[in-house]
């Protein structure tokens, strides 16, 4: 349920994070205070062992609008954003990281380009303060990667810091790493994505929580993005035409072990031809991944139909103006 008084959902995901919690929860509500905007923090603990928890609760005492979201143990940071946007009851829900690399001084700004008719911005760490090799080189790589999949060309998609009006988030069904798609998703749904340079600053307490490795499950999970994007309600268009594909093959390969039977003049044995092993191999492949689109097609239709979920979004209904007999105003002239 949407706060009326909250304009700004601050969502803040921890972890391990104990040094960096009173500047944090301090710096965000010098901003946001002299922004005159209504808001609410959330700090997600995501199960962290060194007391986070513990400065969390204590901050929480001098200030009453933060909210505090304690995790049973590391979900990990797409499952803390997904917990914070669920319960954030602003009309703009803005997640930063909590290691105070991201600066809460450009939240105004990112708001005031959502005034500009846009759904979501994005967070741009134009001059990161990261390691060259460890960071800044795969962070270019992947985001080349995910925008030409996407077709939704940003520069940095690994920037926590975002601005999103509530309508684009609340649909949404996070899992893995899929946090930092949720423009490229938006974008599929018919939101309006741009992207903004932000200010980001070097680490200065307590020690980053990812490497390379992340790369790659980003790399995995853009893959499920994709083909939930493009083909999520059209499972047996990618399947049926990979088996479509295989059967042309089979058809080739068969035709040329008749010629070479029949018409050739060397008559080729076809018990010694691996041609036409190849052609019902071909042939069992198109069988089996036009089985597997039908089936995909009915694990979709149950999906939507069992949580009675539409496959399509809106994005706002325009009623006729009613007069006071009923009738609407163009019917009444």
């Amino acid at each position: 349920m949407v706060d009326k008084s909250v304009e700004v959902s601050v969502v803040a995901p921890l972890y391990n994070e104990c040094d960096n919690v009173v500047e944090l929860v301090e710096s965000v509500s010098e901003v946001m205070s002299r922004s005159g905007s209504g808001y609410e923090l959330i700090l997600i603990d995501d199960g962290s062992t060194d007391g986070t928890l513990e400065e969390l609760l204590e901050v929480q005492k001098r200030r009453p609008y933060v909210k505090v979201i304690q995790f049973r143990r590391n979900f990990g940071q797409t499952a803390a954003l997904a917990a914070g946007f669920d319960h954030a009851t602003g009309e703009v829900i803005v997640p930063l990281d909590g290691d105070l690399q991201n600066d809460p001084g450009d939240i105004p700004r990112l708001m005031a380009k959502l005034q500009e008719g846009y759904d979501v911005v994005s967070g741009w760490r134009r001059k990161r303060k990261d390691r060259l090799l460890s960071k800044k080189i795969p962070s270019w790589g992947a985001n080349k990667l995910i925008g030409f999949i996407t077709g939704v060309k940003l520069h940095d998609y690994g920037c926590t810091m975002k601005a999103y009006r509530r309508e684009v988030v609340d649909h949404l069904n996070l899992y893995g790493e899929m946090h930092r798609f949720i423009p490229a998703i938006a974008h599929w749904s018919g939101a309006r994505v741009t992207e903004m340079e932000v200010n980001h600053r070097r680490r200065r307490r307590g020690r980053t929580k990812y490497g390379l490795s992340r790369t790659l499950k980003v790399i995995l999970d853009l893959v499920t993005v994709k083909f939930l994007g493009t083909f999520g309600n059209r499972p047996l268009h990618v399947f049926g035409g990979v088996g479509l594909l295989a059967l042309l093959f089979s058809f080739l390969s068969g035709a040329v072990v008749i010629y070479q039977k029949y018409v050739s003049a060397d008559k080729v044995d076809v018990s010694g031809n691996p041609l036409f092993t190849l052609t019902f191999m071909f042939l069992m492949m198109s069988v089996m991944f036009l089985l597997m689109g039908l089936l995909a097609e009915m694990m979709c239709r149950t999906y939507h139909e069992s949580q009675n979920k539409p496959t399509y979004v809106i994005r706002k209904i325009y009623e006729p103006a009613v007069t006071e007999e009923g009738l609407s105003a163009g019917d009444k002239e």
